[in-house]
């Protein structure tokens, strides 16, 4: 019994720090896409005939910013999981 305690204590740790990693990977991803929104709006304010070559750019960015976080937040979930 007290092995089953030991093991169901450990899962419940472990569930609860990868929902704490879940969470600090959905902040991240949005400070970068804040950060990224930011400064595309800059520059287009500054250059607005390069605005359709800056809007690409920030997509694919953010895109790429939304993959790492999404990754994360999977691999947070699998820990819970397996």
């Amino acid at each position: 019994m007290e092995l089953l305690t030991i093991l169901l204590e450990a899962v419940a740790a472990n569930a609860g720090f990868a929902g704490i990693g879940a969470g600090i990977a959905a902040i991240g991803a949005g400070i970068g896409i804040g950060k990224i929104g930011g400064s595309a709006v800059e520059a287009m304010a500054r250059q607005p005939e390069a605005t359709g070559a800056i809007q690409s750019n920030m997509i694919v960015a953010a895109a790429l910013v939304e993959g790492v976080a999404l990754f994360a937040v999977i691999v947070c979930l699998l820990v819970v999981l397996g």
